[in-house]
């Protein structure tokens, strides 16, 4: 996927318009326009004001990796805090988070 099908699907499923991010970023409805086309690509200030704006890394939205998946910022902000925590204690939440996703998964496997 390009970085302009990224910035269009993302725009879509978050309701925002075209303008709203132009808005947001500070260039015209006509950049954004181009930015999804694929006619020109925002420079890294700009594409770092996209992400912020669309609630992704910018390394997830300038990936051509289709199969790579979005980490929000909230998510991405609480490993970094988890990051600075002692290493047992990043070890205990790493299990918690690892007994939650095994359960969860059983549930699913079973409806």
């Amino acid at each position: 996927m390009t970085l302009g099908e990224k910035i269009t699907k993302l725009r879509k499923e978050k309701k925002l318009s075209q303008i709203d991010i132009a808005n947001a970023i500070g260039v015209s409805r006509d950049a954004i326009s181009k930015y999804e086309r694929g006619d020109i690509v925002p420079s890294v200030e700009n594409a770092k004001k996209i992400a912020l704006t669309l609630g992704v890394s910018l390394d997830y939205l300038v990936s051509e990796e289709e199969q790579q998946e979005a980490i929000d910022n909230k998510m991405m902000q609480r490993i970094k805090e988890i990051q600075k925590l002692s290493e047992a204690d990043q070890q205990n939440i790493i299990s918690v988070i690892d007994a939650f996703v095994r359960d969860s998964k059983t549930k699913q496997a079973y409806k």
